[in-house]
């Protein structure tokens, strides 16, 4: 039986690039990891070996570090923006590029004004240490004409201590879990998010104020909900991202409930009011789902492991 190629790309992954932006005395520090894939007119590189249409992943790399030179890196969405753009209208074989983000957090390390004058720097605005919440993520796919850019994160890990109750589910023969009418609350989250940004026609978005903004409404609504589930509270944290971010018309979230137990203490003659708790890390229940605007249909995969 005859075969036929199928869908197929190729790129660099994982492209470790640091950008240091000196502001005089004053550096800035951009961290990313870049991932660039590409598909287009490759069949004969399948079908022959013939590379006439190929153009190296060593040269998507080198691109990489030279585009955070000529363009800095402003935020990871428009340096994705610029790669993406620059391999689908400079090499005629290609098609689509999807380049993918994850971005690395630092914040500047406080330092004594004793200890900063004893080493002969009023003002100490070079040192950093990295931050050890969140990975932020990014994806840009560029057809030559249509964008779509979902951004986001993953490895926020939160928790309420009280405020959430969990009783009044199904019970069967099989159901040994107690209702809980004050637990600890804590998950790990992975959301993603899809901005309504498609065309350079349209005014694109502010990268770096759209991702505060929308972290600060997700942690917001987390610990403002009063929960009876933490499918409750998933829904919760999309809807005040949708109702207050008009950029963005999608979210997706894949939240591990980190469970807590509490220790049963009796048999040493104390008592456990809800204060001593054992952290099980496997096996955990895993809430996923998708919050939309009214009338928007979903793109977002529904496993967004690669994502």
């Amino acid at each position: 039986m005859p075969t036929i190629l199928g869908q197929n790309q190729y790129g660099k992954a994982e492209n470790r690039v640091v950008k240091i932006t000196r502001d005089g005395d004053t550096h800035h520090i951009k961290d990313l990891n870049v991932s660039v894939a590409l598909s287009g007119d490759m069949e004969d590189v399948h079908y022959s070996g013939s590379n006439a249409n190929v153009l190296p992943t060593d040269t998507t790399k080198n691109t990489v570090y030279a585009f955070a030179k000529e363009y800095g890196i402003e935020s990871a969405e428009q340096f994705g923006i610029h790669l993406a753009r620059h391999f689908v209208t400079s090499q005629e074989p290609i098609k689509v590029a999807r380049i993918r983000i994850e971005e690395y957090s630092w914040e500047r390390i406080a330092t004594s004004e004793a200890n900063s004058k004893f080493i002969g720097s009023d003002d100490v605005k070079h040192s950093f240490v990295r931050k050890g919440q969140e990975t932020r993520v990014t994806q840009i796919t560029y057809d030559g004409e249509k964008w779509e850019v979902i951004s986001g994160l993953k490895d926020l890990v939160v928790m309420n201590s009280t405020n959430s109750e969990f009783w009044g589910y199904v019970k069967d023969k099989y159901t040994t879990l107690q209702e809980a009418y004050d637990r600890i609350l804590a998950t790990q989250v992975s959301a993603r998010w899809r901005f309504n940004w498609s065309d350079d026609e349209q005014k694109a978005p502010n990268w770096e104020k759209s991702y505060e903004q929308v972290r600060k409404h997700m942690l917001q609504a987390f610990a403002e909900t009063y929960s009876l589930s933490l499918q409750q509270t998933l829904y919760q944290m999309g809807s005040r991202i949708i109702n207050n971010r008009s950029e963005i018309d999608e979210v997706r979230f894949s939240l591990p409930n980190k469970h807590h137990f509490l220790v049963d203490l009796e048999p040493f003659g104390l008592k456990n009011d809800n204060e001593v708790y054992f952290a099980a890390d496997r096996p955990y229940g895993l809430i996923e789902a998708t919050v939309l605007r009214d009338g928007v249909e979903p793109q977002i995969p529904v496993d967004m492991t690669n994502l």
